[in-house]
């Protein structure tokens, strides 16, 4: 027994597995239930009364070495490198994941609102359910104009009068709300989304997303809207980009204005974007009427501002010669992932 003992002690401490399973087979080799040790056991047995003592405590020392063996070896293959156990290759490549993409409508809206903040500009946020008063009546919008019908916009409660709930119809509430509770000068653009019962098809949306700006200070021009307009061209679509007003007509501005740009998909040459002429509208805008100022509780004679809002969809459309609206809430990842490079 003791030569045996002295053989299976030496392999023990020669013992150095390659992988988890060598070490297994080692436990079970030494420490099963039918194991090396349970056999040098049974075998104790049979030995006599005076031999007992000694190969007892030579039994026994064996049987913790195996288990310290075991113990120690099972530690460093958990706690060391698994490169055997699972058998990689660490020449080969890393699992790639794929990189996500902003929508082109918040790329587009990160950029109008960079630019507008380096000259000044903060901005403002409000409700996209509104009342009669925020949406039509503080704009100076008459009881019969278009807009307040139910085939233009989306009332949630309508009772032909000022306590009426609707879905804003355009972001110009929360100019509103920013000058009743405030104090000039106001220096501020207004991105959000907005709602218009129209149908739906390439060209129109029930929603859209508009962004809005006002200047309300002491002698404000028509003179400052133009030239704050210009500068917002020239650094959103590039410098050469040719810009020209309309006259137009709003209920909250006047005068008023259309402005629109040279088309930068044909280069001013005619396309269908810009319908053959050369030119796309993209805004519109005015002087702060002095009714809106008044109704807001500022004092028109001593205040003037201007106002301008723009579809965030139609700079999109110019930027990035999108030709179709519902691209833009249909979540199509082909159409997504094209804008992947936008973000780098």
């Amino acid at each position: 027994m003791q030569a045996q003992i002295d053989q299976y002690t030496a392999e023990i401490n020669a013992f150095s597995p390659a992988n988890a399973d060598e070490l297994e087979t080692f436990r079970i080799k030494f420490l099963g239930t039918k194991g090396i040790i349970k056999d040098l056991f049974e075998q104790f047995k049979t030995v006599g009364p005076e031999e007992k003592r000694t190969f007892g405590k030579v039994l026994n020392q064996f049987k913790q070495l195996a288990e310290a063996k075991y113990a120690e070896l099972k530690e460093a293959t958990e706690s060391g490198p698994k490169t055997k156990d699972l058998e990689l290759d660490l020449t080969l490549p890393g699992d790639g994941f794929e990189v996500g993409s902003r929508h082109p409508l918040s790329l587009v809206r990160n950029e109008i609102i960079d630019i507008f903040k380096r000259l000044g500009f903060v901005v403002a946020e409000g409700p996209e359910i509104e009342d009669d008063w925020h949406n039509f009546s503080a704009l100076n919008f008459p009881e019969e104009h278009p807009a307040r019908d139910m085939q233009d916009t989306f009332f949630i409660k309508k009772n032909a009068g000022k306590d009426d709930i609707a879905l804003r119809t355009h972001t110009s509430s929360v100019q509103v709300r920013m000058m009743e509770h405030g104090k000039p000068p106001f220096r501020a653009i207004m991105p959000g989304r907005v709602y218009r019962n129209e149908a739906i098809s390439a060209r129109a949306h029930c929603f859209f997303h508009q962004v809005e700006g006002l200047y309300v200070d002491e002698n404000v021009s028509f003179a400052d809207l133009k030239q704050t307009l210009y500068h917002f061209v020239q650094e959103l679509y590039g410098e050469g980009t040719k810009v020209r007003f309309r006259p137009s007509y709003f209920p909250f501005t006047e005068p008023s204005a259309e402005m629109d740009v040279s088309c930068t998909i044909c280069k001013g040459a005619g396309c269908n974007m810009c319908k053959y002429s050369g030119w796309v509208e993209i805004l519109g805008c005015g002087m702060v009427d002095p009714n809106v100022l008044e109704n807001c509780g500022i004092d028109s004679k001593k205040f003037t501002g201007f106002a301008f809002g723009m579809g965030m969809e139609r700079i999109a459309n110019l930027k990035y010669v999108i030709r179709d609206l519902r691209l833009f809430s249909e979540n199509d990842v082909r159409f997504l992932k094209q804008f992947q490079t936008e973000m780098l």
